[in-house]
């Protein structure tokens, strides 16, 4: 038997729910999603802003650096960084990843070439800071993207768009000037942008965040770390200990190389890939204008016609890339 009063009932409850939702206009859920969007986006910026603005003033940072050698300054970042790296990790709870890596033996050879690249990459980034070549760095830094275009068509066998073969065919001429005028080549930029470049490429097979994959690669280099370190004090030459501003910078040298690496994660989950793309020249603009204004490093008419014909190398690459996105 039917209860037509339940059913009334049930059919103006139903009706009432209509009325409801027609009477939020569906606007108003798409503002709300675009507000919010718009709210993590400005925060992407931050992280961004911070990440590589941090990156940027290194120089400052390995300036301190009072008498102790660049090899002694890398030997302390890779075991404080590994360190702190451990504390982030545990206190995210973030250890799955990373036992499940050193799990497969096999799979680690892309992390240990990762890590010898990175180390190389350090050790020859304070040591153009301490030897007064803060803006071979920075040309070094402007032209990694570029290496990378280049690193893909020699290994990855990706065709090149045109702009991106006018980008790489500047740098080259920009590298062979300084050749042929200055009779040498800027060999710390060329180093820092294959080592980095290189870096970039084969960090891609391996399948571990930033952080995690940082963790790694400071792991598998710790136990050189470790020996080299033991070495120097068996020489009585380690400056660890001897003096607190030397020490104390030392150990702030593993917390540095963390925190621009958990902004440059917030900042990749909350940006398209253009925008970090173009926040991404912050870095090497503030190693620039560092060696010009505070370290006083001259600026002859040579270097400045390199630098400019690798910047409009690097606006060839980004307009190419903006319409390629634009367009799909």
């Amino acid at each position: 038997m039917i209860d037509y009063r339940a059913a009334t009932s049930n059919s103006q409850r139903i009706t009432t729910m209509s009325a409801a939702k027609r009477s939020t206009p569906p606007s108003a859920t798409s503002t709300e999603n675009a507000i919010a969007q718009r709210r993590e986006a400005r925060r992407g910026v931050g992280f961004g802003l911070a990440a590589y603005g941090i990156w940027g003033c290194f120089p400052l940072f390995f300036a301190l650096f009072d008498g102790v050698p660049a090899g002694e300054i890398l030997i302390h970042r890779i075991l404080w960084s590994c360190l702190f790296l451990a504390l982030v990790i545990t206190l995210m709870r973030r250890w799955s990843p990373v036992q499940a890596a050193f799990r497969q033996p096999r799979g680690l050879l892309p992390v240990l070439g990762c890590a010898v690249l990175i180390g190389l990459n350090w050790g020859l980034y304070i040591y153009a800071v301490e030897s007064q070549h803060v803006l071979q760095a920075s040309l070094g830094y402007f032209i990694t993207p570029l290496v990378n275009v280049a690193l893909g068509m020699l290994i990855l066998k990706e065709r090149l768009s045109r702009w991106q073969g006018v980008a790489i065919a500047l740098a080259l001429i920009a590298i062979l000037i300084q050749l042929v005028v200055l009779g040498r080549l800027p060999w710390i930029s060329l180093a820092l942008a294959a080592t980095f470049g290189t870096y970039g490429l084969l960090r891609k097979q391996v399948p571990l965040d930033g952080l995690s994959g940082l963790f790694a690669e400071t792991t598998l280099l710790l136990p050189f770390s470790l020996a080299a370190l033991t070495w120097l004090m068996a020489q009585d030459a380690s400056h660890f200990g001897i003096a607190l501003t030397n020490t104390t910078l030392l150990v702030v040298s593993g917390v540095l190389t963390t925190l621009p690496l958990l902004a440059f994660a917030g900042a990749a989950r909350r940006l398209r890939l253009s925008t970090v793309g173009f926040l991404m020249y912050i870095n090497p603009t503030l190693q620039f204008a560092l060696a010009l204004w505070v370290f006083d490093e001259p600026l002859s008419l040579t270097q400045l016609i390199t630098f400019v014909l690798i910047w409009v190398g690097l606006a060839c690459y980004s307009l190419d890339a903006w319409r390629g996105r634009s367009t799909r």
